[in-house]
């Protein structure tokens, strides 16, 4: 489907849009980002117009609609300020190799006309400066004057220049006001026309093609694309870097709007999420085993899933997205029960039998490592396919998987082995802390 001088864009009165669907995935060699890639050099070759492409996510984030798909919004009282800046960041950022295909919605490049009228001169010849406006008014943008009526319907009458002379400002020579004066030019006789080049003058120049406005307040919003291999955070942040270093006014206001501003507000929350989410389940462990101790070594093995994952996100060259950042979370879940398993089993062991903790968690390690491996590979496998990238629109999910294998087979390789270690050295501190001394068992007969 394809759309020319339509309103899906913003500023749009002189762009065009088209949509491609794609092949399915198995029928194609190439993915949508790469399809983007061979396309946009070719594209370039064209001469005369300025081609965008986005790869449109399947839920698209905003009310606003731009060429590309990230979105940075300038808002300012001053709209010559704000049209300054905007064309200064403009400039800058389209140098920045951390950016692509960026663009603006401003578009200084529409003719325009400024009238601007000579008041003491209309004065001296009697024309009003509402004479003025209603000229002009009634010229270019039509009036309705009266109407005609017949039988069955009736017709107002539209008092407005010929479509061809609106077209051209030199139609505004051909325009006459009335003045009950006198005029020195003219014959004298009251009633009079006065040219209404007589009582204005005219600037030529050029002025946008529309003025948006987000809120109360008129606003300019630059879109960009990301290349292939750059993470939004680093685009996010490089933006803000030049900002500074070019000197916008501090009157200008900026935000992110879109896929980007959501960017932003997850990022502020992934950590308080992730440190809020550790805190309660040591708080839950803590109460199940009675311990404030023990819930720690259940928890050691999450520095090595993490590693896991961010090592294998960046093996395959993919950033720490939402969905990446949610294949962490679930590896909470997924790395603690290797751990609780043996620490479930040796605290048994130790308190209902006076085992030794050294005795009681080589033993847990040994009899609990079948259903560690059992639902270790249950949960990598399951997640396999994600990683792999099967199935339609498989791009954007594949960080799940990815982090969430790569850190299940890293915490798995080393829990095992790490675990055990720590609970005998955390159990001798926690007896050391508490002040109490283990008995050791007497012998059986």
């Amino acid at each position: 489907m394809s759309s020319v001088g339509s309103g899906g864009v913003r500023g749009g009165a002189n762009s065009g849009s088209f949509n491609i669907q794609l092949k399915s995935r198995d029928e194609r060699a190439l993915t949508t980002d790469q399809v983007i890639v061979e396309l946009r050099q070719k594209f370039q070759r064209i001469p005369g117009i300025n081609v965008v492409m986005q790869n449109r996510p399947p839920i698209r984030i905003g009310s606003t609609t731009t060429r590309a798909l990230y979105q940075y919004t300038m808002q300012d009282v001053d709209l010559k300020e704000l049209y300054t800046s905007s064309q200064r960041l403009l400039a800058a950022l389209q140098k920045d190799p951390l950016l692509i295909d960026v663009n603006s919605d401003l578009d200084l490049s529409t003719p325009s006309v400024d009238v601007a009228i000579d008041r003491e001169r209309a004065a001296a010849l009697g024309v009003t400066v509402n004479q003025i406006e209603v000229a002009l008014g009634a010229a270019f943008g039509g009036q309705d004057t009266a109407p005609i009526y017949t039988a069955a319907d009736q017709y107002w009458v539209v008092l407005e220049l010929l479509p061809e002379f609106q077209r051209d400002a030199d139609a505004l020579s051909r325009l006459y006001l009335a003045t009950p004066r006198a005029d020195s030019v003219t014959t004298g006789n009251v009633g009079s026309l006065v040219p209404l080049l007589s009582v204005v003058n005219l600037n030529r120049g050029t002025q946008p093609l529309s003025v948006n406005h987000l809120g109360q307040l008129a606003a300019v919003t630059l879109s960009f694309n990301l290349p292939p291999g750059v993470a939004l955070g680093d685009a996010v942040n490089e933006i803000e870097k030049v900002k500074q270093d070019i000197g916008i006014p501090a009157s200008v206001q900026t935000s992110f709007q879109g896929t980007a501003k959501a960017f932003q507000d997850s990022m502020q929350g992934m950590a308080f999420l992730l440190i809020g989410g550790i805190l309660t389940v040591y708080i839950v462990l803590g109460m199940l085993y009675e311990s404030f101790i023990h819930p720690l070594t259940i928890l050691s093995g999450l520095p090595s899933a993490c590693a896991g994952a961010l090592f294998t996100l960046w093996l395959f060259h993919y950033s720490l997205t939402l969905y990446a950042f949610v294949g962490v979370i679930m590896l909470v879940g997924l790395v603690k029960k290797n751990a609780i398993m043996m620490i479930d089993f040796a605290l048994a062991r130790e308190r209902g039998e006076g085992a030794d903790p050294e005795a009681a968690i080589v033993e847990a390690a040994v009899i609990r490592f079948r259903p560690i491996m059992m639902t270790t590979m249950a949960a990598l496998f399951g997640t396999l396919p994600i990683a792999i990238g099967w199935g339609a629109s498989s791009e954007g999910r594949k960080p799940l998987g990815l982090a969430v294998v790569g850190g299940l087979a890293v915490s798995q390789a080393l829990t095992l082995y790490i675990t055990p270690v720590l609970y005998v050295y955390l159990d001798k501190f926690g007896a050391w802390l508490s002040g109490r001394r283990r008995g050791v068992p007497a012998p059986a007969e």
